[in-house]
């Protein structure tokens, strides 16, 4: 019964350390919500306290860093180094929020909340509630 009890402290134990060591510094590959396939990679660093997201690199893509699928200000454009997520703030643990995100393909502005899972990062972008999930994977 001891070791029971030992082991289930040493893994609740061990999961708060996850939780705490959890921060989205790095490099992620995106996935393309149509396709499956990957889409982009996209570099989140932290600034001044505030965490921002740029594009390195499209996948995939024939003219290369050009999108020409986006919309907007951003059609035919380089979008290496464009800024898609921005002022987004640690929550505690592994989850963070109150910034935006930009979607570069439609060109529009979504609240983003991140949920740092090690390996994978949980994206939601929403409107007043209303979103969509999409997963990221570290590189």
């Amino acid at each position: 019964m001891k070791l029971f009890a030992k082991l289930g402290l040493l893994t609740a134990g061990l999961t708060l350390s996850l939780a705490a060591m959890a921060d989205p510094v790095g490099t992620w590959r995106t996935i393309d919500d149509a396709t499956g396939k990957p889409k982009s990679l996209v570099k989140i660093t932290l600034e001044d306290g505030k965490y921002v997201g740029r594009i390195v690199q499209l996948l995939n893509n024939p003219s290369g860093n050009v999108c020409n699928a986006c919309e907007g200000k951003l059609k035919g454009q380089n979008v290496s180094g464009k800024t898609i997520m921005w002022n987004v703030q640690s929550e505690g643990g592994n989850k963070y929020g109150g910034g935006k995100i930009m979607d570069p393909k439609s060109d529009k502005t979504y609240t983003v909340s991140l949920t740092d899972n090690g390996n994978t990062l949980a994206v939601r972008g929403s409107v007043m509630g209303i979103g969509r999930t999409q997963t990221w994977y570290r590189q």
